[in-house]
Formats: structure tokens, C-alpha cells, sequence
């Protein structure tokens, strides 16, 4: 299942983002979205975990966690459709 991860601190990185998940279950991969221009986060990112119990409990465990300063918001991520 691919999680929407936002309100993220913009000095988190990628590995502290992974580390927040990976109490929840296996995770398959882990981004965070970058303004190509400064190269800083963008406050937002995915985080792909494979099975779909672990990633219901990364999200309700996550979901409004403070981090930072921030109070993080996870979801499910809504897939694009082709037209």
C-alpha cells in the first residue's frame, strides 16, 4: 500500500521518515519530495509498505503524531488515472 505522508518538517530526511515506519511493518521504499530549484523537502512524501495490515497500523499510529512541530498527516495515496 503506497501512504501519503504530509505536513512533514522540512528538515526531516528520508532515512528519519524510514524510521518512523519501519516499527509499523517491512517498508518497500520511502521518498520525499524535493523542490528541484533549492533542493529542500517539500513537506510531503510516500512511503510504499507492502502489507496492508502494516501499513493500516503505520497510518493510524502515525496519523497526527507530533513531529518537530508538526502534526504529520497519513493516508492512503490516491492513484492517478489515465484518461
Amino acid at each position: 500500500m503506497n501512504l501519503l505522508v504530509r505536513n512533514i518538517a522540512r528538515t526531516l530526511t528520508e532515512a528519519e521518515l524510514l524510521a518512523l515506519f519501519e516499527p509499523y511493518g517491512s517498508v518497500q521504499s520511502c521518498t520525499l519530495v524535493m523542490n528541484k530549484e533549492s533542493g529542500l523537502s517539500k513537506g510531503f512524501g510516500f512511503v510504499e509498505m507492502p502489507k496492508v495490515g502494516e501499513a493500516k497500523a503505520a497510518m493510524l499510529g502515525l496519523n497526527g503524531k507530533e513531529l518537530e512541530g508538526s502534526k504529520l498527516r497519513v493516508k492512503k495515496a490516491e492513484t492517478k488515472q489515465e484518461d
